[in-house]
């Protein structure tokens, strides 16, 4: 998949990557996926769905995977950070 099909999701509102997932769709975009980290994998959640439901009806998961990133702390040990992939296409 290329890099401008992902779309990682942060702290910014819903609707900001809704726009941007649509946006990939309308542009001829059939595919995209939809990374998200920690506190922010609910808002990932809601985008797939909150896409799927209202704005392009076509679009179905893919594929979803889980999974547990550790990363290096501030005070040099490490922390496990759960992660999660949503692939969608028409």
């Amino acid at each position: 998949m290329a890099e401008e099909n992902v779309i990682y999701i942060g702290k910014k509102a819903t609707m900001n990557y809704v726009l941007a997932v649509v946006s990939q769709i309308n542009n001829g975009c059939n595919d995209v996926c939809i990374k998200a980290r920690g506190r922010a994998i609910s808002r990932a959640v809601d985008v797939a769905e909150i896409v799927r439901h209202r704005f392009v009806k076509d679009l179905g998961y893919k594929d979803v995977k889980i999974e547990t990133e550790v990363l290096p702390s501030e005070h040099g040990e490490t922390a496990n950070v759960s992660s999660i992939e949503i692939y969608m296409e028409r």
